[in-house]
């Protein structure tokens, strides 16, 4: 069953009322599935990931979204767009909840499409919104990182925003052996609880040369002047324009803040962590949960007796 539409609450009004995603990489840790179908579309239970981000920023109050393709993402715009035919269909057969479901992406937001001619980094990509932006504060939202619907990480960083103006990124708090994966950020605490001024950033360091144990996930809120500084950075890590340089400019001048997060994400960049993904949101469904976590708990019990996935053991 799929859970039928219900209307959000209202969000308040905010500065920031654009957001933009980036979603023109290849995907190359999902092949072969991602071959023909893009990243981004690849189901979490039953939405593509993307679906998960844009619900984010509609629910934070950002319904004017652009979405940063590039070539054979087509999907994604015709997910976001109206299906005549399947909606008639639907509609015919009386189905109201999987109508609504099917309806829901094209009225989530103002959706809004420009393609990334070249795979030149995120910090690239970002600066392909800049006419659809213009020299409005909008905020970045990357693919790959779910925050859990239930957590306001994006609502908190716009408050930030509207409090400090500059730029706003999020933090999250990580092993020192995990620190290279990720941009890495030095801190100074604030006067407020949980939020803290950047100092600087460095893009996927060694855990000895990294300045903390903070990494920026993949939320952030920019300031339009992010724009020029992004037009005069060379390539860098990876022959890529780097939105980690960039953002180490704007620190200099102490206009970048931090949110320190310590709740609910999921990567789905990453494959082992796409299941557990997968797997933790089928759990938290009413609908899906209840027996899925019966049938959990025997599989793995199964395990532990020694069973391992011999067919028969524990039936699907």
């Amino acid at each position: 069953m799929i859970v039928p539409h219900t209307a959000p609450s209202p969000a308040p009004v905010r500065t920031v009322r654009k957001a933009v995603v980036p979603a023109a990489g290849l995907g190359t840790r999902f092949l072969p599935a991602t071959k023909a179908t893009p990243k981004e579309m690849l189901p979490v239970v039953d939405k593509p990931a993307i679906q998960y981000v844009v619900e984010e920023a509609a629910a934070a109050g950002l319904h004017d979204v652009l979405m940063v393709t590039g070539r054979h993402k087509r999907a994604i715009e015709d997910h976001f767009d109206n299906a005549f035919e399947l909606e008639q269909v639907l509609a015919a057969k009386g189905d109201a909840v999987r109508l609504d479901a099917v309806r829901d992406p094209a009225r989530l937001a103002d959706i809004h499409h420009i393609r990334q001619g070249e795979p030149l980094g995120l910090g690239h990509a970002v600066l392909c919104a800049r006419r659809h932006v213009g020299d409005q504060p909008f905020a970045v939202l990357l693919g790959d990182d779910l925050i859990d619907p239930r957590e306001t990480l994006l609502s908190t960083m716009l408050d930030v925003r509207d409090r400090y103006a500059g730029s706003v990124v999020a933090l999250m708090e990580v092993p020192r052996e995990q620190i290279h994966l990720y941009g890495c950020a030095a801190v100074e605490p604030t006067d407020e609880d949980g939020v803290v001024r950047v100092t600087g950033l460095v893009e996927k360091p060694s855990p000895d040369r990294a300045p903390s144990a903070y990494a920026v996930i993949g939320r952030y809120v920019l300031d339009p002047a992010v724009f020029d500084v992004l037009e005069r950075t060379p390539p860098g890590r990876g022959g890529e324009i780097q939105l980690t340089d960039a953002l180490q400019d704007l620190a200099a001048d102490g206009t970048v803040h931090g949110v320190v997060f310590d709740g609910l994400r999921y990567d789905t960049g990453d494959k082992a962590d796409y299941l557990r993904t997968v797997v933790r949101l089928a759990c938290d469904r009413d609908d899906l949960g209840p027996e899925f976590i019966g049938w959990l708990k025997e599989f793995v019990a199964g395990l532990e007796r020694g069973e391992g996935t011999q067919r028969g053991r524990v039936a699907a």
